[in-house]
């Protein structure tokens, strides 16, 4: 727990301060966890991440990321140039390895890619946003406190199983904890900080709350599929960029489909 909480605090401090400078050093930041995130999940699924079809997973997810890197301009790449060739080589190369990478191989890379690249990219784009430092701190710190939240009220007086098939340790009243504890923190920062309007502030702190906590649900199934503790280990006590941003590849996306990010 000590090592967790360390590495933790060391981690949380660096990433703000690389969203406070914006522009390519946070864009870096995000390109380098979309990479690794591809990596872990490639190995979590059997699948070798630098043979041909974990490149192929490497250009869809920098595809999808790359228009909204603050660095694009220095090469035009899209998502829709690369989507359909991807998937006509993954299907030749299944053939090609004589069902060895077989149609299970090829789903599992296009959804690891779409799922990681999409989660990253609005992650990035809500930084471009002309309040997009404000914005994305205040998202962040939903997400923190959700699962800071979660933890300690489902420690405390956690009874009623949340999903045991999927996360044994999570308990209805830690969910509800962690979206007490989002809604709280969200209100306050803003209130003292910020300039959303109040309705648009809550549904942040309403889509971290549920999403993120879906998310953290989303990446235990995996896990448990894949039968692995943890996606990797390159933050001590906290294990890889998978583990620590799952809540992230859903609130992002979900609050660009409500037109918040």
């Amino acid at each position: 727990m000590k090592q967790r909480i360390i590495t933790g605090l060391i981690g949380g401090a660096a990433f703000l301060f690389f969203i406070y400078l914006g522009g390519a050093w946070y864009s870096l930041l995000v390109f380098l966890l979309a990479v690794i995130g591809h990596f872990e999940f490639m190995r979590m699924a059997g699948i070798q991440p630098f043979h041909v079809a974990g490149i192929l997973g490497y250009a869809l997810v920098v595809s999808l990321l790359w228009p909204s890197l603050a660095f694009s301009e220095w090469l035009r790449i899209s998502m829709p140039d690369l989507l359909l060739p991807v998937i006509l080589l993954l299907l030749i190369y299944s053939v090609l390895r004589k069902n060895q990478f077989h149609i299970e191989h090829v789903a599992l890379t296009l959804v690891g890619a779409l799922y990681i690249g999409f989660g990253f990219t609005y992650m990035a784009a809500a930084r471009n946003l002309p309040d997009g430092l404000m914005l994305t701190a205040l998202v962040i710190a939903a997400i923190w406190s959700t699962d800071s939240g979660a933890y300690f009220v489902g420690k405390a007086i956690g009874k009623r199983k949340l999903w045991p098939e999927i996360s044994p340790n999570k308990t209805v009243e830690g969910a509800l904890g962690g979206l007490a504890a989002a809604i709280l923190v969200v209100i306050v920062i803003n209130a003292s900080f910020g300039s959303l309007p109040f309705d648009k502030a809550l549904v942040i702190a309403l889509v971290a709350g549920v999403v993120g906590q879906l998310g953290d649900l989303v990446e235990s199934a995996f896990k448990r599929h894949f039968h692995v503790k943890d996606s990797g280990q390159l933050i001590p006590g906290h294990g890889g960029v998978l583990d620590r941003f799952d809540s992230f590849l859903l609130v992002f996306p979900v609050l660009h489909l409500l037109g918040i990010v």
